[in-house]
């Protein structure tokens, strides 16, 4: 058994199943895969989402799913022009479209959410 040569799946919690499908699907542009009757797997390139829902879900403060990107700010532009919101959090030191610099300059990071308050983000150079 090799898990590195297997297909991560990632678990998100949703409580309306066709606005979180317009937003993974339309908004950010990934692709469904499979629906059943629990749920929908969303293609998210080198893994899977697995959305289920859950009717009184309410996302958590912390990060539930992340890309790693060639280029934050470039990647986070694209998805501001479709619609996507960044957030700003008080005292983080993000420039104006919420991307964060890691002390020392290395890797960017920005933070958005879903319909439901799943956090998302961005991360790399």
């Amino acid at each position: 058994m090799d898990l590195r040569s297997s297909t991560p799946v990632a678990f998100l919690y949703v409580s309306d199943r066709e606005r979180a499908l317009e937003f993974y699907r339309d908004t950010l542009g990934l692709t469904l895969k499979s629906s059943d009757g629990f749920g929908d797997f969303i293609d998210s390139g080198a893994g899977l989402i697995r959305m289920t829902v859950l009717p009184e879900r309410a996302g958590g403060p912390h990060p539930a799913l992340g890309w790693e990107v060639d280029d934050v700010r470039a990647t986070a532009l694209a998805l501001k022009a479709r619609g996507v919101a960044f957030t700003i959090y008080d005292g983080m030191g993000q420039d104006e479209l919420g991307v964060w610099t890691v002390p020392g300059g290395g890797a960017k990071v920005a933070w958005f959410a879903d319909p439901d308050g799943n956090v998302l983000s961005l991360s790399g150079g």
